[in-house]
């Protein structure tokens, strides 16, 4: 792998992160704003112009020589386009072109949000070892990527392995995205407390409505809650089993915010997973958290620039 520093963007529905990143893998400068997803698309880029601005002005910007963007999707590579489900005012927006300009020409490597978590966990996390992994991103939304034969599958546009959208439910409720039943529809952090809410669970006294709260109150022995979190469970291990079916995977690995609720969603995720991993080929499937934490997104997507160029090699 080059040495060469990179500037790295997470973009999500909730924040936008920016690093200058090391070919080590280690953040050496930061910045970020929250993502104003409900608004137009160019204020949303006004704050992707804010974070770079930020890194620009360190002393370290002279030695980057390019960028890497992980976004949330669905994101075309190959056109340098966005149009993330949570983030409306961007569609076919084309942040490759933008970000480009914006940095002087720099190269950029856009890939979505679930790639870069599974470019950072084999990198330096959880599927490190592993030659068929699926690295899952359970947040705002839910995302994913794909190694396989010991390297990186973005596939064509960038989306390989993207189990957010795997319908895991064919009557279940509309999703964004515009089918039905989907997994981010059940297991995203939003999902999990609508369905909670809906269900009769109330905040406590500081009005936190949040998915971390929900998972707070399953954790105190709330059953709605709980029931919430074993919904989610078995929609992600539904995806999860459909997935190692199709691509023989043998290790499936969670990072996001869902994903720090911990046994709350690891126990019944395990339980559920032996429901519908069946096959012989597939129950030796395990399920980990995530290791690489909140920065997952930024090292992913300075490993994708680090590794420029058609179908990313072996990290």
């Amino acid at each position: 792998m080059r040495t060469d520093l990179v500037a790295a963007l997470d973009i999500g529905g909730t924040k936008i992160a920016g690093g200058l990143v090391d070919g080590r893998g280690v953040i050496l400068e930061r910045a970020q704003r929250a993502t104003p997803a409900r608004q137009d698309g160019e204020t949303v880029m006004r704050a992707v112009e804010e974070v770079l601005g930020e890194l620009a002005a360190s002393s370290r910007w002279e030695h980057v020589r390019s960028v890497g963007i992980g976004s949330a999707g669905p994101v075309d590579a190959s056109a340098g386009t966005v149009s993330p489900v949570n983030v409306p005012g961007w569609r076919d927006f084309p942040l490759v072109e933008r970000v480009r300009a914006t940095t002087g020409g720099l190269p950029v490597e856009l890939i979505g949000d679930g790639v870069a978590i599974t470019a950072a966990e084999h990198w330096q996390g959880a599927a490190r070892g592993h030659d068929d992994a699926l690295c899952m991103v359970v947040s705002t939304g839910v995302g994913g990527g794909l190694v396989l034969d010991g390297r990186l599958h973005p596939g064509p546009t960038g989306n390989a392995g993207h189990i957010g959208h795997i319908s895991v439910d064919l009557d279940g409720d509309p999703c964004p995205c515009g089918s039905r039943g989907c997994v981010e529809r059940i297991a995203s952090g939003p999902n999990i407390a609508r369905r909670a809410l809906e269900q009769g669970w109330r905040p406590g006294p500081d009005g936190d409505a949040s998915a971390a709260a929900v998972a707070a109150a399953a954790r105190a022995g709330d059953p709605v809650a709980t029931a919430s979190f074993r919904r989610a469970a078995r929609a992600l291990a539904a995806g999860i089993a459909a997935t190692a079916t199709l691509v023989e995977i043998d290790i499936a690995v969670v990072g996001g915010g869902v994903g720090n609720a911990g046994d709350i969603l690891f126990t019944p995720l395990r339980e559920s997973l032996a429901e519908y991993a069946t096959l012989s080929f597939v129950r030796r499937l395990t399920v980990v958290p995530a290791q690489t934490g909140t920065d997952a997104g930024l090292v992913g997507a300075a490993a994708a620039a680090l590794l420029r160029g058609p179908g990313l090699v072996r990290l």
